[in-house]
């Protein structure tokens, strides 16, 4: 189904509905609507240009609303027509939030919830082609989008025309826990370069920390607000020209009422508004399974945490913040999270997720795939990725120090124009028709 379709600037966008099913082992279990806007020039709507089709980072965002004349959605219209997916559970794809979960008893949640991972996300997009009758398309994966990529070239390799991956290539054998001892060692890194470069930062960080502890403190939402969510706002060292402002804020955390020290609305507000997990619980209750293959998670990040003491706050000590990880006393604390806490808990335990990527077939890959590296990335450990490229076949990386995670984001016509190339020339190496 088509919906509203407008130009901006010389650009159309058109969305789609897809009724799609809910389970692809068993359709009969009912659907879920997914969400699809497609990005092309207006004077080209009967263009033979390839399509696009942009996977997400998260897990649990929709797709971007962003203005296609900038960034890699401007590199991307010079060849391609663009589709942006909202994944399953995201944007206009069936939202799940704790509000369109509370009909559901917390056995229902878990197994509905289970259906909306990158499998099925694959699945989703391989539906919506032949639907349309496109033989193959390129896509973009970014971060966990990249994650999608990998699912999508083992599944359905001869769909695709070309892969780019950018800070997203996961490690195709390491369970949760080996992810997660490389991201806390990235996080020290992030932390250590932070208080270098603003050693005045451990003192307010530590401040505000033993206030937290000696005091009950709420957020605007009524939630109480603890140390281990005020060291969460570390996950901003992930992507690039955070310091800066994450110093001014500290600085700014108190004001002075009656000759005592609070912490003001606006650093509460704040802190509320950089917990994305609230609106987006799907980054929380599923974050830790897009590593699983056949195992549990077991509250990975939470168990390997007391392998790294120093990230356990105690007054006197050095503050540290974590980073993108995912704890189970958040479904105690986060008012959003609360009612998902049953849930959460059987997903954690569950050990029959199926199987993501396909070694046999990533090692015969003939899609030209193209993959910008972070070396410096918080998120995706570059070493782990290497492991997976070294198994990949026709798989190119480009490894820079020049980005961070958010590289797509902060520089993206620079970013896609060079993932490009290394797709034209690995297709040339194969023989292979080039993109005009």
């Amino acid at each position: 189904m088509t919906t509203d379709s407008f130009v901006n600037d010389g650009i159309r966008y058109t969305g789609y509905y897809f009724s799609l099913p809910l389970d692809y082992q068993a359709p009969k279990h009912g659907t879920v609507q997914v969400f699809a806007r497609a990005v092309e020039f207006a004077a080209e709507t009967e263009s033979n240009k390839p399509w696009l089709v942009f996977f997400q980072g998260g897990p649990g965002f929709p797709s971007p609303r962003m203005d296609a004349n900038q960034g890699w959605m401007k590199r991307a219209l010079q060849q391609f027509r663009i589709l942006l997916l909202d994944q399953r559970g995201t944007g206009l794809s069936t939202p799940i939030t704790h509000e369109t979960l509370s009909p559901l008893t917390s056995e229902q949640q878990a197994t509905y919830l289970s259906h909306f991972r990158a499998d099925n996300i694959v699945r989703d997009a391989e539906s919506i082609r032949q639907q349309w009758g496109v033989k193959q398309w390129a896509i973009l994966g970014q971060s966990f989008g990249g994650f999608c990529s990998l699912t999508y070239l083992s599944m359905f390799p001869d769909s695709l025309l070309r892969s780019y991956i950018t800070g997203g290539v996961p490690s195709i054998y390491r369970d949760a826990d080996d992810v997660y001892r490389a991201t806390y060692k990235n996080t020290q890194r992030k932390n250590q370069a932070f208080f270098q470069r603003f050693p005045q930062a451990q003192r307010l960080c530590q401040k505000i920390a033993d206030h937290l502890l000696s005091n009950a403190v709420y957020l605007p939402n009524g939630q109480r607000f603890t140390v281990e969510q005020f060291q969460q706002i570390g996950i901003c060292f992930g992507v690039s020209d955070s310091f800066l402002p994450t110093y001014y804020m500290l600085e700014s955390a108190f004001v002075t009422i009656d000759e005592q020290p609070v912490l003001s609305y606006a650093f509460l507000n704040h802190m509320l508004m950089a917990q994305a997990y609230q609106p987006n619980p799907i980054y929380a209750i599923l974050h830790e399974s897009i590593y699983c293959q056949h195992t549990a998670s077991r509250w990975s990040a939470h168990r390997i945490r007391d392998e790294y003491p120093q990230f356990h706050y105690q007054p006197g000590q050095q503050f540290l913040f974590t980073g993108e990880m995912v704890y189970p006393w958040m479904f105690e604390q986060y008012a959003c999270l609360q009612p998902l806490q049953k849930a959460a808990e059987q997903l954690a335990k569950k050990t029959d997720w199926p199987s993501l990527y396909s070694e046999e077939v990533l090692k015969r890959n003939r899609v030209p795939v193209s993959c910008a590296v972070y070396a410096d990335d918080m998120f995706v450990d570059m070493e782990l990725t290497k492991e997976t490229l070294d198994v990949m076949a026709n798989a190119k990386a480009w490894i820079t120090n020049e980005y961070e995670h958010n590289g797509l984001r902060a520089d993206g016509e620079r970013v896609l124009e060079t993932l490009i190339n290394l797709g034209e020339q690995t297709a040339a190496e194969l023989g292979q028709t080039l993109l005009k």
